[in-house]
């Protein structure tokens, strides 16, 4: 097993029997999507780490960070993608060794971004596949419940324990499915209601009114996708599924971000209790906390949450972003540039 060296991990609370919210900041490279055992290997790690530290058990959930399943459109392609320096140079390079079948699914597309969508959506039923067989198999070894990040997918759906495309052509969705602590799948994904300006020319948003809620050994959870934890639909549909605990798996994209003047909402209007003079004044880290899980937990009438960012680089890709536990006010969180976790005792 390839080892995951984890220099940040914190606790909040003590064990009461009642169940955690198991924040996992992972930290990949390019390397652990090229196969599944590597992505298997890299996933897996940091389970073993809580497993060392007590913090599982039958009640706990795992919460994986966004697109944590969408880089396995990199899976399969090592040799391939060995000397690209840049994503850039990486989406060429693919491109040169699929040309057939890149072509057919260009001339398909039907989205704005249509280089990306077809390279998602040629990959798309080997990232399922993966995606799925990984997450089911983490879920039962360890018998927690995992919410499995997100990944990005063709109109995806369940069937059985896996994530499939009933049409390969169908609208590209950023989704996330929960496992239980059998291995098998619930049969709803969740799907990101609101995409950020750089999703959205390939990237179809979801429904808020179709947010699912889970019954979990610890409690009822709801899952919004990054972004969507800043609106108040989101948690409005949350309170009307009554839920008890809220995850939020995250991705920052840009290196330094959390310290940068924030630019408002990506590729949406602010919500009218967004106060408007904040825009270029908050720092994104701070308009986080005041905008998105920690400033509006309470209004899901959830009793806590866990918000996890993605950690890493593809070449030119980079990070950002802490990854906290919220109950009341009570917070704990962890930086960014490593890998780490962050617990929560309910």
């Amino acid at each position: 097993m390839a080892e995951v060296k984890l220099e940040n991990c914190l606790a909040l609370g003590e064990d009461a029997g009642r169940g955690n919210l198991l924040g996992i900041q992972a930290c990949l490279h390019a390397s652990d999507f090229f196969n599944e055992p590597a992505y298997h290997r890299a996933l897996r790690g940091y389970l073993m780490e809580a497993r060392s530290r007590g913090w599982l058990n039958p009640r706990t959930i795992a919460v994986y960070p966004e697109y944590t399943g969408t880089w396995l459109a990199l899976a399969g392609e090592e040799g391939t993608l060995r000397k690209a320096k840049t994503l850039r140079q990486a989406m060429q390079a693919l491109i040169l060794v699929h040309p057939v079948s890149f072509a057919w699914q260009l001339v398909k597309s039907r989205e704005k971004g249509k280089i990306e969508a077809s390279l998602f959506r040629l990959k798309a039923p080997l990232m399922a596949g993966i995606y799925s067989r990984t997450f089911s198999s983490l879920a039962k070894e360890f018998g927690v419940t995992i919410v499995a990040g997100s990944i990005l997918l063709p109109e995806p759906q369940i069937q059985g324990n896996l994530v499939f495309m009933s049409r390969q052509n169908a609208p590209l969705q950023n989704v996330s499915a929960v496992f239980r602590p059998d291995g098998s799948a619930y049969p709803t994904l969740v799907r990101k209601c609101f995409p950020i300006q750089d999703e959205l020319p390939f990237t179809a948003p979801g429904n808020v009114e179709d947010l699912p809620a889970f019954e979990t050994p610890a409690g009822r959870l709801g899952v919004l996708i990054c972004a969507d934890s800043w609106f108040p639909a989101a948690y409005e549909r949350m309170r009307t599924l009554k839920v008890n605990l809220l995850a939020v798996p995250s991705y920052i994209s840009h290196a330094g971000a959390w310290n940068a003047l924030w630019a408002g909402y990506s590729g949406w209007s602010e919500p009218t209790d967004v106060n408007r003079a904040d825009i270029q004044r908050l720092e994104e880290g701070q308009a986080w906390h005041k905008y998105a899980l920690a400033g509006r937990l309470a209004s899901s009438q959830a009793q806590a949450g866990v918000n996890v960012f993605l950690q890493g680089d593809l070449w030119d890709m980079a990070s950002d972003g802490y990854s906290l536990v919220i109950r009341g006010r009570e917070l704990a969180e962890i930086p960014p540039q490593s890998g780490g976790i962050v617990n929560l005792w309910l």
